[in-house]
């Protein structure tokens, strides 16, 4: 569990499921996520994403973002292999209601410190679409610096885009 007020990012858990549908389906999220996050977000996709979570062994790397005693959101990362093992990806969602609160700041910021202080990490980076700029400030305010653009690199909906690299690297 990492606390960083208001919030703390914790576990996924079963009661999480209600919440969970509540906030994760919206097409407003949907369009700036990766595919594989699902739309429409049914109970039966939030009962897998939790089962898949309490698999999880170890130092937890996906996290539900509470607020008030409920799940707001999701931050976690995912681990690169082979030459790029010194660097996680990161990614993040909030629910709605919860936007332009600074809520994804305060998660970003903790859960960064959080990997760099328990996993071998050098880098941890994060892609955002060019039609969100929200998320290219919350990266920013979290300390990551751009560092290029791919072009055309991302087909949402059949609208290919480019895609901003952002990156924040261990401080020794």
């Amino acid at each position: 569990m990492i606390e960083a007020q208001p919030l703390i990012m914790r576990p996924w858990r079963a009661a999480d499921l209600k919440a969970l549908v509540c906030h994760a389906n919206n097409r407003k999220i949907w369009l700036n996520v990766r595919d594989r996050f699902p739309h429409p977000y049914t109970a039966a996709d939030a009962r897998a994403w939790i089962e898949i979570r309490a698999a999880d062994a170890g130092n937890p790397y996906n996290f539900a973002i509470e607020f008030e005693g409920d799940a707001i959101g999701g931050i976690g990362m995912e681990f690169f292999t082979d030459v790029h093992r010194l660097t996680a990806e990161i990614g993040y969602w909030l629910g709605e209601p919860f936007w332009g609160r600074g809520f994804a700041t305060i998660a970003l910021r903790a859960v960064t410190g959080y990997a760099f202080a328990t996993f071998d990490l050098r880098r941890i980076q994060a892609t955002v679409y060019e039609w969100n700029p929200a998320s290219m400030r919350v990266l920013e305010k979290a300390g990551f610096q751009l560092e290029g653009r791919l072009r055309n690199y991302v087909v949402k909906e059949g609208r290919v885009g480019d895609v901003l690299m952002y990156a924040k690297l261990r401080a020794d």
